[in-house]
């Protein structure tokens, strides 16, 4: 039987909407803290090799924090992850403005994207574990946005230490959809130091080249002979600081990669170890993209530069304006649907209590 869903207040928004923290907990210890303010995961402890528990993301300590911060910690990222150029797009034959927040483009959702909206929380379990679905009816017009789109996100805590996140959507009327789960990893610990020496391992053989302003140029190129070559595990400092056009526009890692995919369905994406610990993370999923991102504009407040690094599935930034990438546009009558699962472990030669 699963274990109950444990909930506590965590403060009220300015608008008054209280604000609630929900604490999973499965077979082994390992506990997973969520809020329902922008679906934020708080605090997810896991295990290291000693058995000793120890929290894997970036979380901040009070309802307070999330309110004045603006890198995403942890949180569900919507109406589209990532870049829209110029926040404009062309939707059967109208043009569509979105809000700017990132420079002269659209990032994330906008000014108010999903990050910042009190979800509807519904605690669930089955025989896999416990879980958390939050809902939230983003209205005609947000942000610019076309259509009234009703989400869903389900997250679920499996005893086998995956945290399994499902997503789904529907529309009244055409509007782009991509969603994304924004939480930042430090497999060392949230306060253990930078992560540039953890090893990462990407299944891709192509990335989509950025701009200036970190927006695809359109071009879909090779991984190969470039620092962007994560097809064998490398530690994420090694070349972060090369000389590269490409490093240097996003001040290190910021960039979408093509995952192979020969079929529909769950595809292993990414690996990330830390020798330090143990600990392993092993991230599958349905979409075609996965953005690696450094923490390069993290600036100590409260977590220190490069203290954490995400794995944002997803399709491409900045579709809409490229119709040669996936596509993104759901249509009334369409259910978008996406799922990613972070499975957690640990090294061999470990406790052999945890895999």
């Amino acid at each position: 039987m699963p274990r109950p869903v444990t909930r506590a207040p965590f403060g009220v928004t300015p608008d008054g909407t209280p604000v609630e923290l929900f604490t999973i907990t499965n077979a082994s210890g390992t506990r997973l803290t969520v809020t329902n303010y922008g679906g934020a995961i708080v605090s997810l402890q896991v295990r290291d090799r000693d058995g000793i528990l120890g929290d894997v993301v970036l979380g901040l300590d009070s309802l307070a924090g999330y309110l004045e911060q603006s890198s995403y910690f942890g949180a569900i990222i919507g109406r589209y992850a990532n870049r829209i150029a110029n926040g404009r797009f062309t939707l059967d034959g109208r043009t569509c403005q979105l809000a700017l927040n990132d420079g002269p483009n659209h990032l994330h959702g906008g000014i108010k994207g999903f990050d910042e909206v009190v979800w509807r929380p519904e605690p669930f379990g089955d025989d896999r574990g416990a879980g958390l679905a939050l809902r939230h009816c983003s209205p005609d017009g947000d942000e610019g946005y076309p259509g009234t789109l009703t989400v869903v996100v389900r997250y679920q805590l499996t005893d086998e230490d995956e945290l399994d996140v499902e997503y789904e959507a529907v529309t009244d009327a055409p509007t782009p959809v991509n969603l994304t789960q924004h939480s930042y990893f430090n497999l060392g610990g949230s306060d253990s130091g930078d992560i540039l020496g953890h090893e990462l391992m990407i299944r891709a053989d192509r990335f989509t080249p950025v701009d200036s302003s970190l927006i695809p140029t359109g071009q879909i190129a090779p991984v190969a002979n470039t620092p962007f070559d994560f097809r064998a595990a490398t530690a994420i400092g090694a070349r972060i600081g090369r000389p590269d056009p490409q490093l240097e526009h996003a001040r290190g890692y910021d960039h979408n990669f093509v995952l192979r995919r020969g079929a529909p369905g769950l595809v292993h994406a990414a690996r990330v170890v830390d020798s330090g610990t143990g600990r392993t993370l092993d991230v599958s999923t349905t979409e075609p993209g996965l953005q690696f991102y450094s923490g390069n504009f993290l600036d100590g407040r409260p977590h220190p530069h490069r203290s954490g690094f995400s794995l944002e599935t997803q399709h491409y930034p900045d579709s809409p304006n490229h119709p040669e990438f996936p596509p993104t546009i759901l249509r009334p009558g369409e259910r978008y649907r996406s799922r990613t699962v972070f499975a957690f472990g640990i090294l061999p030669g470990g406790s052999g209590l945890f895999r």
